[in-house]
């Protein structure tokens, strides 16, 4: 039985107007999903482009379990990110871009209604664990408890180590038994256990994972400094993400189950990366291809086709997305930004998009397959200059790139307000 935050503000009110704060507030009943609901293991990566992947055609790492993942599910070729980690979290939990969600650097307001909340007042058991980054769980410790998520283990972002005797909050208090501990170790843990105690109810199990970003401590104090390079630190994501799927399939639990990987952003931009033959900087923090083009898989036995989508993603289209697929109501009020590509992953058409945006600070891009456009007016035509080293401004344009850049602009009058990239 659990209370929602606004029950107990109404009623502690009520109690404090009348005078009789020993009567207790009578909690609702938690809902009960849907019959056959589907459950949900989401996995967000830190900083990781999609040429970092194997399936994707890199080569400069070993992924062998996303590469399975991917043979054995659907690859989608252009799923795009924010190019900064914060506003991608946004996004992926919001389903609005971080402009219209408000939301200053570094935190999720509390009025914002996030992916958990929508599957929680559908009948889900939610947990997260992992990297938080939308508040300092030293001063806000229950912070993702008010974002959906029932259960907690995360890393307190920049608040002391992510990897080697990591410092994590665990639903609301800091965790004293983790000295010689590997913290994506401990994240996985948590997760594993609270699908076994949930393996007979519909959960989300969101994985928002510290790696492969590189620590700015090394490995954390890591025995011997292992764990420190990106090659080694992309190993570890892999090998994460392989213990949740053998769980699921220990537990019974994978043709029940959703998985979907995707990440924040980019690669650093201190890595370089092989992708068929071509070498592709990392692009962290830039609104360039190799800075939000990310890799989303996704997968079901018997439900998600194998193969690989063409369509157009981006982050926002997680919330959505996940609600069709548990048939939950979307939030009341909020005017969404994200499209759901769940028929896709019945092996159905659906409504694909016919651009994203990514933006930041300032700085954004609307884009279809081939082009983009930029706030500063610059055209890139990505199938000839996948580098965007050649913008093309409106007085250099050809007749095709005077054709994108109408499109473009269409669609920016038609859908932002303000008639300009935000």
């Amino acid at each position: 039985m659990e209370i929602t935050r606004r029950e107990l503000v109404l009623g502690a009110a009520a109690l404090a107007l009348a005078g009789c704060a020993q009567v207790p507030v009578q909690p609702r009943p938690r809902p009960r999903a849907r019959a056959g609901a589907p459950s949900f293991l989401v996995f967000l990566a830190d900083d990781l482009g999609r040429e970092c992947v194997g399936s994707y055609g890199g080569s400069s790492y070993a992924t062998p379990r996303l590469d399975a993942l991917a043979r054995g599910g659907l690859r989608f070729e252009r799923c795009f990110s924010m190019p900064q980690c914060h506003p991608t979290r946004v996004a992926f939990l919001t389903g609005r871009y971080p402009f219209r969600a408000n939301a200053r650097w570094g935190r999720l307001p509390d009025s914002a209604t996030t992916f958990a909340h929508v599957l929680a007042a559908a009948g889900y058991a939610t947990a997260v664990s992992g990297k938080w980054q939308l508040a300092k769980l030293k001063k806000d410790p229950n912070h993702p408890a008010r974002a959906g998520f029932q259960t907690s283990c995360c890393w307190g972002w920049h608040e002391g180590a992510r990897y080697w005797d990591p410092l994590i909050w665990q639903d609301g208090k800091r965790r004293d038994d983790l000295r010689d501990r590997y913290g994506p170790d401990v994240h996985t843990d948590f997760l594993i256990d609270f699908m076994a105690r949930h393996r007979d109810t519909p959960f989300l199990a969101y994985y928002p994972m510290t790696l492969p970003h590189l620590s700015s401590n090394g490995a954390d104090g890591a025995p011997g400094a292992k764990l420190t390079s990106y090659p080694e630190l992309v190993g570890e994501m892999d090998r994460q993400v392989g213990r949740m799927l053998d769980a699921l399939e220990q537990l019974g639990l994978a043709r029940d189950t959703f998985v979907l990987f995707v990440a924040d952003n980019g690669a650093p931009r201190t890595v370089t990366s092989d992708l068929g033959g071509r070498a592709i900087h990392g692009g962290k923090s830039t609104l360039s291809d190799a800075g939000t083009h990310v890799p989303l898989l996704a997968s079901r036995s018997g439900v998600v086709p194998a193969g690989v989508c063409p369509d157009l993603v981006d982050v926002s289209d997680f919330l959505p997305t996940l609600a069709a697929l548990a048939g939950a109501a979307l939030p009341a009020g909020d005017a969404l930004d994200g499209r759901s590509f769940a028929p896709q992953l019945r092996g159905e058409r659906g409504e694909p998009r016919e651009w994203v945006y990514s933006g930041h600070r300032g700085r954004s891009f609307l884009r279809d397959r081939r082009w983009k456009l930029t706030n500063g007016g610059e055209v890139f035509d990505l199938e000839r200059d996948p580098d965007e080293r050649s913008p093309i401004h409106a007085a250099a344009d050809t007749a095709d790139s005077a054709a994108a850049r109408a499109r473009l602009e269409r669609y920016v009058r038609a859908y932002f307000p303000e008639q300009r990239l935000p």
